[in-house]
């Protein structure tokens, strides 16, 4: 599959996703941290279950490697990250939280442009803005 459909896929998982879990929060009287916990051991199970033929590339991978990937998937993604995001759900409005949580790729754009030496165009730059002037026009008032 092109990366653009997985890309998109991914938008609309995350998007979807995103209201049930207000629901569930809400409907519940859940605090946030009991949801991500609840998310987190669904997802443990899938992704256990789909990543298992690769299990053994983990032996394999030198430990910087995975450093990276416990703290910027564990801690920062999937534990800080998740627990602000939780918060905000409870807490506002989805149409609000959302466009600003979701900002995240322009954050991810920053570093490969500043530490991954990934090339600064033009379109890059105008995208960037678009997407920031969106997230204002969708936030503010």
């Amino acid at each position: 599959m092109k990366p653009q459909l997985l890309a998109l896929l991914t938008a609309i998982a995350w998007g979807v996703g995103g209201y049930f879990e207000k629901k569930g929060l809400h409907l519940g009287g859940l605090p946030p941290q009991l949801g991500i916990t609840i998310r987190t051991a669904v997802a443990l199970v899938v992704l256990g279950f789909v990543s298992a033929p690769h299990w053994r590339l983990v032996t394999q991978a030198e430990p910087r490697a995975l450093l990276y990937m416990v703290l910027g998937g564990g801690v920062l993604a999937g534990s800080i990250g998740m627990l602000a995001f939780y918060a905000a759900l409870k807490g506002a409005p989805l149409t609000r939280v959302m466009p600003i949580a979701f900002t995240s790729p322009l954050f991810g754009a920053a570093l490969a442009l500043t530490l991954g030496g990934e090339p600064l165009t033009l379109k890059t730059v105008l995208g960037m803005v678009m997407t920031v002037g969106g997230i204002i026009l969708l936030t503010v008032g």
